[in-house]
């Protein structure tokens, strides 16, 4: 069953709108976005490890041009309005590549696993188009929807070093749980997927040394 917000982060998020993902840049309605096609969707975070929606078929793939970074405040799950924990975005980045999960949601199910997705991920994300590689056999490309924090929200954290995010991580827990956890269930689907990100990695090892 999906998480639904608790009263308090509902009046955070309407008292402070720029929190709010800009879903709207695709008009949502019972149309199917990709026609008659099925739906994939992007994960490169939480959604690697827990995603709690009916899918299809589930394939590691890479998106080119962005880094993952730990760089978008959570007020709603991974912390609280006064004391915000830190989640994964991505960052435009020629030079990198993001190695995530893509789903591929039934396309008469797509509208309802979107509308859940834009309530799991209102703080701060909007719906983005990428183009992806699957990774694995058989391999090609796709088209996918991605969730993204871009720096014009108010939550977004930039440029912080491992350091410091380690430093706000390990004191923050919400709703979904303890932010520590959210970093080492990410790094360990990383590491099975055989990602190698360092500025996942590092910040790990910061939290699982003697402060």
């Amino acid at each position: 069953m999906w998480k639904r917000f608790h009263t308090p982060i509902l009046a955070f998020l309407a008292a402070n709108a720029g929190y709010r993902s800009v879903c709207k840049s695709i008009v949502m309605n019972r149309t199917p976005l990709f026609g008659t096609a099925d739906v994939w969707v992007f994960g490169y975070g939480s959604l690697i490890f827990r995603a709690e929606f009916p899918f299809v078929e589930r394939r590691v793939a890479t998106i080119r041009g962005f880094s993952r970074r730990f760089w978008q405040r959570s007020p709603d799950h991974r912390g609280t309005p006064e004391a915000p924990g830190l989640v994964v975005t991505l960052i435009e980045d020629q030079a990198s590549s993001v190695l995530g999960v893509a789903y591929r949601i039934a396309r008469e199910q797509a509208y309802a696993v979107l509308t859940e997705l834009d309530q799991r991920e209102r703080a701060g994300y909007e719906r983005a188009f990428v183009e992806l590689e699957f990774s694995q056999a058989p391999f090609g490309h796709a088209r996918a929807l991605l969730y993204r924090a871009r720096a014009e929200n108010p939550g977004f954290l930039a440029n912080a070093d491992e350091q410091s995010i380690a430093e706000i991580v390990r004191g923050a827990r919400g709703p979904s749980g303890d932010n520590a956890s959210y970093v080492r269930q990410l790094a360990q689907a990383l590491r099975e997927l055989g990602a190698d990100d360092r500025h996942v990695f590092t910040i790990e090892r910061l939290l699982a040394e003697t402060r």
